[in-house]
Parts: C-alpha cells; structure tokens; sequence
C-alpha cells in the first residue's frame, strides 16, 4: 500500500525546522575559534574543540536514531526528539557567548562543557530529519524531499555566517574588552537560537507522523514492535547499500574536509590580485579564503532546485554522481588558478557537489532500508560523514609533510583526486544489484 502524496509545502514543513538547526551549525562554525581565542584558548589547542562535533555525532545520532525508531507518542515518533533537541539547542546557544560570565574563574572550561552541550543537542535535533522524510513520504518523492533538505541546508549556513555581519551593519558592536565575547557575536547567537526554536514549532505543528497501524500498513510491517533487534544485531546486518555508499562517503567528505583545512594555507602567497597582479597579502588572502566559503552554498541552494526534477527523470545514482564529478573539476580549478576571481568559479562545481552530496546518499539509503529501522540506520550513516574527517585530521599533517614537502597547494589535488574516486566508486555502486533503488 502507498503512503499518500504530499505537496510541496507538507515536504517544506516536514524539514522546515532543519533551517535553523543549520543556521545555529553555521554560526557555531564560524565563531568557535574566535570565541575560544577570546576566552584564552591557545591557537595550537583549538583543533581539540573541533573534535567535539564529529565525536557527539558519532555517539548521539545512532542513539537518537535507535530510540526514535521505538518511540510512539502523540506527537508523533520522531519529533519528540526534535522538539526537545531543539529547546536545548536554543539555550545552548544563549549560554555560549555569556560562557566569561558564567564561570570567571574557568571560562574556557565553562566554554568547552557549553560547546559539547550545544553539539549533543544539535545532534539530537538533527538526526530525526533525515528519517522523519523517509518516514512520511512515497518511493516517488523521497529525492525530492532530501533535496528541499539540502536547500534549507545551505539558505541556513549562508544566514549564519552573515547574521554577525548583519549585526554590525545594524549598529552593534563588534569590539569587546579581554576575555568577552563581542556583542554582534552575542546577538548574533540569540537570534539563531529564537530562529531555531520557531521553526523546529513549525515542523512539530505541521507534521503529522502515521501512527503505529498506519506505518505499518504503509510499510507492510507484521511483526510487532515488541521484536525489534538490539544495536549491535542491526549493526552486524548493516545493507550492503549502506556498505556501498560508505566507499564514496569516505572519498568525498576527505576531499570536503581537505579544502576546509588546507585552503587558507594553500592559496597564501599564491593568490594574486585581481586588478594588480600582485600577491595578495595575508590578511587579505584570509578574507579571501571567508568569501570563497561563503560562495559555494549559493550554487548549492540552486542545484537543490533541480536536482529533484533531474533525478526524477534520469535515476539518483547517475545525478549522484555527476555532481561528484563537478566537485572533482572544482578542486582541479582551486589547485590551478591563481586569480582571486578566477578561484570563485570552482567554487560552482564545489558547490553542485556539496548539494549532491548532502540529497542523493540520504535518498539511494532512504529506498535500501527497512523503514521500521531507518531511524538507526541514518544514524549509524553519519559514521560515514564522520570517519573520513577524523581520519584526515589524524593524518592530513603527515601527508603533507611526508608526500608533499609542505606544499598545502597539493592537498587540493588530492582533494580533486578523493573526489574523483567518490564518483568512480558511485558508478560501482550504481551497477550492483542488491540496492533496492536500482530502478529509481
């Protein structure tokens, strides 16, 4: 039995509240660092506070996952989870910037216990998401779905990296004394929180998840809930798809994670002015580095429009794939041009691969599961989101140092090559037979 066809703006509230879960993402991504330096951090020591946000997602989405699976309440099976995720985010984001005051003795201490507070509720909040979607639509729209996801995704990273910015164009401060946060900063974070709260409401309110009988009639579902597997039961029975796609997960997000790291000092003492001809400075090669981030997210807002119709029509593997291709090309082009201007046109085919990559795994997975444990399982797929940065934050030093002489330019061409081998192991995965989304 099919699930009923929801229109566009029942699949826009299903994920509505993702926006501002990526805003509060966003603004955490670009204020850590400065935060923590404020608060004493040593520039040697903040890589170690990065490391909360992969570790709380790799121990509080399958949790999440696994528990929302079995939940059943008036609300619904996943937006308790989203709701009060949610709730937590919206303090956790109003105590960071206050963290100076909190505690003056130990700020930084105070500041580290708020930003794995914030990261654990994010995940919370997040993780529902990706199955509420698989949970409520049809085979037929399910792409469509992930992709008005990866839209909301990116519109919400592009506010949050310029509501600071926002801030001191409406006249706030953007100095602060030793040891505070500035106030742009600071209301910057208050107004992601309120955003976040209203429309996780907006999800909660709109979405009406299938009861228990509904779901299962939906779903062809005849054992009772009451012998559902433990964890590690449904870890050893992992689909192969998932297996499949880990492959081309671990490529491209090593090639993602190689240009958030090493662009800055890849492009230092290369990158010329555009209207001189001559290097750029340091200083300006930074705000450069800032404007070539905050591009890529356009192109990805605009790709997410199509992307649904043209998967529609030609099968999500082989857009899934395409859009690897054009990332590969992108980093090519960040490791070949030297003009700063010339440098924001791959940020176009980084961009349509950042948009592919966000929509077409979560679709090809969302047809591969069983939707009685698909909660779980998109939770145990974000290890594949989550391994590959470990790993090149483990060893991206000695690549460098060891194969490259030091040369950061390098890493992009291996981030080019990480991202070519994502699309070659796509087109694997495209020609196995056991995805049950092979005829989508």
């Amino acid at each position: 039995m099919k699930k009923p066809k929801l229109s566009f703006w029942q699949i826009w509230n299903l994920s509505f509240g993702f926006l501002g879960v990526q805003i509060g993402y966003s603004l955490q991504n670009s204020n850590t660092s400065s935060i923590f330096e404020s608060l004493g951090a040593d520039v040697s020591h903040l890589s170690y506070f990065w490391l909360a946000a992969p570790v709380a997602g790799m121990i509080i989405q399958p949790l999440v996952g696994l528990f929302s699976d079995g939940t059943w309440t008036r609300l619904g099976r996943r937006v308790p989870y989203i709701l009060g995720g949610a709730v937590v985010s919206t303090v956790a984001l109003a105590l960071m910037p206050n963290s100076p005051t909190l505690l003056t003795f130990a700020p930084l201490v105070v500041g580290a216990l708020i930003l794995l507070f914030m990261d654990l509720s994010f995940n919370v909040t997040m993780q529902p998401f990706r199955a509420l979607v698989a949970d409520m639509l049809d085979d037929s729209q399910k792409t469509q779905g992930y992709v008005v996801q990866t839209f909301l995704i990116n519109l919400g990273a592009v506010v949050g990296a310029v509501l600071p910015l926002l801030m001191t164009l409406c006249g706030v401060s953007d100095e602060a004394p030793a040891g505070q946060v500035p106030d742009h900063i600071a209301y910057s974070y208050y107004i992601g929180g309120a955003i976040l709260l209203l429309t996780v409401l907006v999800t909660a309110c709109r979405a009406r998840e299938y009861p228990p009988e509904e779901f299962a009639r939906y779903n062809a579902i005849a054992e009772p809930a009451a012998e559902r597997p433990g964890f590690a039961a449904l870890l050893r029975n992992v689909p192969p798809a998932m297996l499949r796609l880990g492959v081309t997960q671990f490529f491209s997000w090593a090639a993602l994670f190689l240009m958030w790291t090493y662009l800055k000092p890849a492009i230092t003492g290369v990158v010329t002015d555009h209207a001189t001809g001559e290097l750029l400075s340091t200083g300006a090669t930074q705000t450069w580095v800032g404007v070539l981030n905050g591009i890529y997210p356009v192109p990805a807002c605009i790709a997410a429009l199509f992307l649904g119709r043209v998967a529609a029509r030609w099968g999500n593997r082989p857009v899934y794939v395409v859009t690897l291709l054009c990332g590969a090309a992108g980093f090519a082009g960040l490791w070949m041009l030297r003009d700063q201007y010339a440098l924001m046109v791959p940020m176009i085919g980084i961009g349509i691969a950042w948009a592919g990559i966000l929509a077409m795994p979560y679709a090809i997975l969302s047809l591969a599961v069983e939707p009685r444990h698909m909660g779980v399982y998109m939770g145990i797929f974000n290890f594949t989101v989550v391994i590959p940065q470990i790993v090149i934050g483990l060893t991206g030093g000695a690549i460098v140092t060891l194969c490259f002489a030091g040369d950061a330019r390098s890493m992009l061409l291996l981030a080019a090559v990480f991202m070519l081998l994502a699309a070659l192991s796509a087109v694997w995965t495209a020609k196995s037979p056991a995805a049950k989304s092979e005829a989508q």
